[in-house]
């Protein structure tokens, strides 16, 4: 499969947290995802980005908080994330420019 333009928009960025680094040791990579994407687009796209096997892709939504900015109300956005899981043998290294 070849990158397209879509699968960058449905992949935003990797999540480097202490839960997510626990995740990978178990396989498991954390992204940050569109809101509207679903898990299909999902694994096509990193399969395509990253040239690996998808076992299994689980998604949570966060709520956006609502915060004070100068004494205004504001309000986070909503934030997607995908827990990908991979097959046996493949691995993908996001931690690659810390």
């Amino acid at each position: 499969m070849s990158a397209k333009a879509e699968h960058y928009d449905v992949i935003r960025k990797p999540v480097i947290t202490e839960k997510s680094t626990m995740a990978s040791e178990n396989g498991a990579v954390v992204f940050e995802v569109a809101i509207d994407s679903n898990k299909p687009q999902i694994k096509e796209a990193v399969e395509a980005l990253f040239g690996v096997k998808v076992k299994a892709v689980n998604t949570s939504i966060t709520k956006g908080k609502v915060k004070r900015f100068r004494g205004q109300l504001g309000r986070r956005k909503d934030v997607k994330k995908a827990y990908v899981t991979l097959e046996e043998g493949n691995t993908i290294d996001v931690t690659t420019g810390l």
